[in-house]
């Protein structure tokens, strides 16, 4: 076996391994550390270079700590990767626990949609004005394409409080989606206080289940009100 022949099959697997470490960083095989059988190969080949030099011209020892350095850096990264996708899985768990825990209580949720339920429940939460309103309309509306109005007094900067009456307004149940419109024209954040009723999974991304509102991000809650002495 020629010098040339061995430093061209150990170049081939050098970039086997390189294209390999860049598989793992974009995610297509994060999971796959390399296998006893892959430096088995990368340490005889190695061998097999040193032993097929020629005499005459010898290679550089520092080549031999640049493939052994190839190698360790590869198998680094994909271990860094390994580890990175466990933490994430970790935290995930972790968050699903905690929140598990606040089943039942009653949390503040940032929203654009309400649903009426079947019973006409209720429906409480705040508009956080970013300046003082004259006057403040809620609009709702449904799947018709239909608004229905409620009017709010007169409020300075900060939560203003309201109360949708699903009987009094005539909302049959279903979803509606819901704007505050001051009268300063902005568009400030509306929240509804309602029941966490579960916590779950659903395709790698924890999902909320909050009564009148429906399936929501974690990050969408902005409070935990505790539960009621009922619950």
């Amino acid at each position: 076996m020629t010098t040339s022949s061995i430093n061209n099959l150990f170049g081939n697997a050098a970039a086997a391994a390189n294209g390999q470490d860049n598989s793992a960083i974009a995610g297509q095989s994060a999971t796959q550390a390399p296998t006893d059988a892959n430096r088995d190969m990368f340490t005889k080949l190695l061998v097999a270079q040193i032993q097929n030099q020629d005499p005459l011209s010898p290679q550089d020892p520092t080549t031999y700590v640049n493939q052994l350095s190839q190698l360790s850096q590869t198998e680094a990264i994909q271990n860094m990767s390994q580890s990175s996708t466990a933490n994430a899985s970790m935290l995930q768990s972790l968050q699903t626990l905690a929140m598990g825990g606040q089943v039942g209580s009653t949390v503040t949720v940032s929203t654009g949609t309400v649903q009426v339920d079947a019973n006409g429940s209720k429906i409480n939460g705040n508009i956080n004005l970013n300046s003082a309103s004259d006057a403040t309309s809620l609009v709702l509306t449904g799947a018709d394409g239909q608004h229905h109005v409620v009017q709010l007094g007169a409020h300075g900067s900060g939560a203003q409080n309201f109360t949708i009456d699903p009987a009094a307004l005539g909302l049959p149940p279903g979803s509606y989606s819901i704007q505050a419109q001051p009268s300063d024209g902005g568009s400030p954040q509306i929240e509804v206080a309602a029941r966490l009723d579960s916590v779950r999974v659903a395709n790698g991304s924890v999902v909320l289940q909050v009564a009148n509102v429906g399936q929501v991000d974690p990050s969408a809650v902005t409070g935990f009100n505790g539960k009621s002495d009922g619950a």
